[in-house]
């Protein structure tokens, strides 16, 4: 590295866990020794990826799976996504031994497909497992021929012949939901065809919802044989999935129902859409404290994927560091101890819930507004500024006033004023589609309420 090089330049080499790192380190020698370890593999190292073997098919996954639902937008833009470093990225995935890539014909304003095929098409199709979706929430894909249509148009945008991992998409609602998208229409015995035909290679659903449907389906597999399951799998849901949400399932459960069958895990939000990696700095403190030359979010990682019956675990990386520092946690993986696993339950876990967010996860399933609002732009916010102890307080405090500017003009930097919580009109079209259950429209109108008595110097009275 040049010695000219900028500060920003080097932290922006770094990334952001590494900047941190810095920071916790700064004075101590044996810390300084670890960074100095963690600088020399911020390049992370070929040919160590960690492989598991799906049993149903044999195929050999990559444990570290690359998620294409926030794919990275050109410069200023909000609606052209830049395919270039969705290539390059794509490259050093695959360079680095990362074989699967999820994606569903909804994810990217419905680009993420397309662009998927083309960063893929430019490598040999033995080098890569694809997976996506039966996205079809949507009345018109809901019928025998409309699902049938964004099957064949999946394969399309893709450039495939055939589809790895093929998913139903989001079951958990409830059972008429199930049957509607997916049984009445006849759909399923189309997809167990295709399966029988090659053009589908492994057949499984994701799962967001209720206990009661996540059984029933299951259930299904000596009918469908389920070759797979995506579930959502962290330190924070395994034990207090239902806790955060009372529609949620602990992911202890589902993981444990899945193993009774021999049904390979797929697991998804590892981080909890960021939560996981944005942690209060007492509980990152925590963390690094422990190991000083790794991220926050790497404890994330090791985590989801240590269990045995994990085939492989999604992360939607946009930005080349965050592919960078979740490789290094899988090339190759370094399981968490049992007293590592306790340490996340009972001392992080523990806290988190504790601090009573809104259980955002970042997915922008509930997205676009129809009027325009960054529903989960106004979430991140709001949790961020409570994990950080900067929300505006009610008591008559010294840092009232300081976190109140702090909050306001923090606010208008994240989410445009034209996008912000005011605009809600409670028409409700977000609520059916959030996998965590929030009642969405009562949330915003909190927050609105909220900034609203901040303006008005009113929070006080």
């Amino acid at each position: 590295m040049e010695k000219n090089i900028s500060r920003r330049s080097f932290l922006k080499y770094l990334g952001a866990g590494t900047a941190t790192t810095l920071i916790v380190c700064a004075g101590n020698k044996q810390g300084s020794n670890a960074t100095e370890e963690y600088k020399k593999q911020v390049e992370p190292p070929v040919g160590k990826m960690t492989y598991r073997t799906n049993s149903s098919t044999g195929d050999k996954v990559s444990l570290l799976g690359y998620g294409m639902m926030r794919l990275p937008m050109k410069e200023g833009s909000d609606n052209e996504f830049d395919q270039e470093m969705i290539n390059r990225q794509t490259d050093y995935a695959i360079e680095h031994g990362l074989n699967y890539f999820d994606t569903s014909p909804v994810y990217c304003q419905g680009q993420s497909e397309h662009c998927t095929g083309i960063a893929l098409s430019r490598h040999k199709r033995e080098e890569y497992y694809v997976a996506t979706k039966l996205s079809n929430f949507h009345p018109s894909f809901q019928t025998r021929e409309g699902a049938i249509s964004m099957y064949k148009k999946s394969l399309s945008e893709l450039q495939v012949d055939y589809i790895d991992y093929y998913l139903l998409h989001a079951i958990g609602k409830d059972m008429d939901e199930f049957n509607k998208r997916f049984v009445d229409n006849g759909i399923m015995d189309y997809l167990v065809k295709e399966r029988e035909a090659g053009r589908i290679r492994n057949l499984g659903f994701s799962f967001h919802g209720k206990k009661e449907v996540f059984d029933e389906v299951l259930a299904m597999h000596d009918k469908y044989h389920w070759d797979f399951v995506q579930i959502e799998l962290n330190y924070l849901d395994w034990d207090f999935a239902n806790e955060i949400s009372s529609k949620n399932v602990d992911a202890r459960y589902l993981y444990d129902e899945l193993q009774k069958l021999n049904i390979a895990a797929v697991i998804m939000e590892p981080l909890l859409g960021g939560r996981l990696a944005n942690l209060p700095q007492y509980l990152a403190t925590t963390l690094k404290q422990r190991i000083p030359e790794r991220s926050v979010a790497s404890w994330a990682f090791r985590y989801a994927g240590t269990p045995k019956g994990v085939l492989t675990v999604l992360s939607g990386m946009t930005y080349m560091e965050h592919l960078k520092d979740n490789l290094l946690s899988y090339c190759p993986l370094k399981p968490l101890t049992e007293e590592e696993q306790e340490f996340l339950h009972g001392d992080i876990a523990k806290q988190i819930v504790g601090l009573e967010n809104i259980p955002c996860n970042d997915c922008k399933y509930c997205m676009p507004c129809p009027y325009g609002v960054d529903i989960p732009g106004l979430f991140v916010h709001y949790n961020k500024c409570k994990n950080e102890g900067l929300l505006p307080s009610a008591l008559m405090d010294k840092t009232y006033k300081e976190n109140r500017r702090k909050y306001l003009i923090s606010l208008d930097r994240s989410v445009p004023r034209a996008r912000q919580a005011d605009h809600c009109i409670g028409c409700g079209q977000c609520q059916p589609h959030c996998p965590q259950n929030i009642r969405i429209p009562q949330e915003l109108r909190k927050i609105d309420e909220f900034v609203e008595k901040l303006k008005q110097d009113k929070l006080l009275e």
